[in-house]
C-alpha cells in the first residue's frame, strides 16, 4: 500500500516538472530578446505563449527571430565598413573588366 502512494507522488512530480518545464522552455526566445534589447520583445513574448497552443511548432522560428538581432550590429547588416565611393569604385572596376572581356582583351 505504501508503494502505491510513493508511485502516485512520483507520477505527480513528473507531471508537474514536465508542465513547468514546457512553460519555461516557451519563454527562452523572449529572454534572449530581452538580453539583446530586441525591438520586438513584446511580440516574441506573446508569440511564445501562442506557441504553447501550437504545441511549440512555431518555437524554432521564434528562437531564430530572437537570435537574429543584436544591439551592437542590428540585424547583421554592417553599413559602417562600406561607403558609396568604395561601391562606385568597385563598380567602375567591374565595368572596366567586363568591357575588356567583351572586347577580347582578357584580364
Amino acid at each position: 500500500m505504501a508503494l502505491d502512494y510513493v508511485a502516485l507522488v512520483i507520477l505527480v512530480l513528473v507531471v508537474l516538472i514536465l508542465f513547468y518545464g514546457i512553460i519555461a522552455i516557451h519563454d527562452i526566445p523572449y529572454e534572449i530578446a530581452v538580453k539583446r534589447n530586441h525591438p520586438h520583445q513584446d511580440v516574441l513574448h506573446v508569440a511564445g505563449w501562442v506557441s504553447l497552443f501550437t504545441l511549440h511548432a512555431i518555437w524554432p522560428f521564434l528562437w531564430i527571430w530572437a537570435m537574429m538581432y543584436r544591439e551592437d550590429r542590428g540585424w547583421g547588416i554592417d553599413t559602417t565598413g562600406s561607403s558609396d565611393e568604395s561601391i562606385a569604385a568597385r563598380l567602375s572596376t567591374i565595368e572596366t573588366r567586363l568591357a575588356d572581356l567583351e572586347s577580347g582583351k582578357g584580364v
